[in-house]
């Protein structure tokens, strides 16, 4: 299943995923002439960071949100392309130097499919890095939005709800990528757990994109009220004594060879 995400709200709430990302793209020490494809490239943010790193090579940012993507397109440049696609059916006709995904394959539930498409967009010696969320993410989000869901005014909207994430332990992910394939392969988990400077900041990020999933369910007379409970009881569980609020963020990390 693919989510609907508004691409603008997106830009202003993702402080904390571009952080991830921009260190990321510095390890990649990349010479210049790669061809990269961005797996969930969001508002493109990052994916134009990777096209100034290499101004002879090529970069493909792919996202299934349409939202995102018209947020994306109109930072398009010479060597830089956005395309509307679910990573699920990857279907791009040219090999890549680099698959690289930064916060976005938690939404993706079969990542024995996703490495079995990487392998065929991958070149011989072609580097895989992906940053994803892991078992412990988002603890307070996800014990405020379960008491939500069972409230007795919104349950029957999820009485056939499937939880949109896969967040699996780093010892579940290598065991996992073992049979993907790749050499020279790295897994490791990372404790990013952050500070919203304000109730404001956790409210953007709570809106865009972490009620997404939640607010499809709901019928228009009742979303209101179902993220009111959601906000409120977010910044009664979140906050701190200097005012600013506080989630865990925990990490999976892959950087593999073809």
């Amino acid at each position: 299943m693919t989510y609907e995400f508004d691409g603008k709200k997106y830009e202003k709430a993702s402080t904390h995923q571009k952080e991830w990302g921009e260190r990321i793209i510095e390890e990649l020490a990349l010479q210049g002439t790669e061809r990269i494809l961005d797996l969930g490239c969001g508002d493109g943010a990052l994916t134009v960071q990777l096209s100034r790193l290499v101004p002879n090579g090529e970069v493909v940012g792919i996202d299934a949100s349409r939202g995102m993507i018209d947020a994306a397109q109109s930072k398009q440049g010479r060597n830089l392309r956005f395309v509307l696609m679910d990573i699920n059916n990857l279907d791009v006709d040219q090999e890549f130097d680099v698959v690289f995904s930064n916060a976005t394959l938690h939404w993706v539930k079969d990542h024995r499919r996703l490495f079995s498409n990487v392998q065929r967009l991958l070149g011989s010696g072609g580097i895989v890095r992906f940053n994803f969320a892991g078992d412990g993410n988002c603890s307070y989000f996800f014990k405020v939005i379960r008491e939500s869901m069972a409230l007795p005014s919104f349950a029957n909207y999820f009485e056939e709800f499937t939880w949109p994430w896969y967040m699996p332990t780093v010892e579940d992910y290598r065991t996992l990528v073992k049979g993907a394939g790749f050499h020279n392969t790295e897994v490791w988990g990372e404790n990013a757990d952050r500070f919203f400077p304000d109730t404001e900041a956790l409210i953007k990020w709570v809106d865009q994109p972490s009620l997404v999933p939640f607010m499809a369910c709901i019928a228009g007379h009742d979303k209101a009220s179902f993220r009111e409970f959601v906000v409120r009881k977010m910044i009664e569980e979140t906050s701190q004594a200097d005012g600013r609020c506080f989630e865990t963020f925990r990490r999976i990390n892959l950087l593999a060879r073809k």
